[in-house]
């Protein structure tokens, strides 16, 4: 008898380590969606929520905080390009809208999308997040442009 109740201690042990060791879906979604990413410079910031669990978004947040240099892109968006490229297997694409921070895998830049009329869905297309900026507010984001996690 006694060699029993050890064995159940143990498997009760071992099964509450295993839970602990590795996190539900929802406690690894929870961790991501409505993390709040800064891109900001000397004088401006945009905050980014992000929406999405996805191997791009995960990819994204283990490299912040980070610099670098963003560009205007046909009157339709301000990108910055990622050098590895993110990690893009597993991730849906989207269809842009407005206010969109999106992923496109062929050049390996993400995009303040604020003109997205004409453009629809694309598998190339991977949805981050959403922000709230105004094209003049991400004209300011010039220069040197740190991003990181705020909350």
């Amino acid at each position: 008898m006694r060699s029993l109740d050890i064995t159940l201690k143990m498997l009760v042990i071992a099964g509450g380590m295993s839970a602990m060791a590795a996190p539900s879906l929802a406690q690894t979604t929870d961790g991501v969606i409505g993390t709040v990413v800064r891109f900001s410079n000397d004088s401006h910031h945009v905050d980014v929520t992000i929406g999405e669990d996805n191997p791009t978004v995960r990819d994204l947040l283990s490299r912040l905080p980070l610099t670098m240099q963003l560009e205007e892109y046909a009157g339709k968006e301000k990108i910055g390009y990622f050098e590895p490229k993110l990690e893009t297997e597993g991730s849906p694409g989207s269809d842009p809208e407005d206010g969109d921070l999106i992923y496109f895998t062929p050049w390996g830049n993400f995009g303040f999308y604020y003109n997205a009329s004409g453009i629809g869905y694309s598998d190339l297309t991977i949805h981050l997040g959403t922000y709230e900026a105004t094209p003049d507010e991400l004209e300011l984001l010039e220069g040197p442009v740190t991003i990181e996690v705020v909350r």
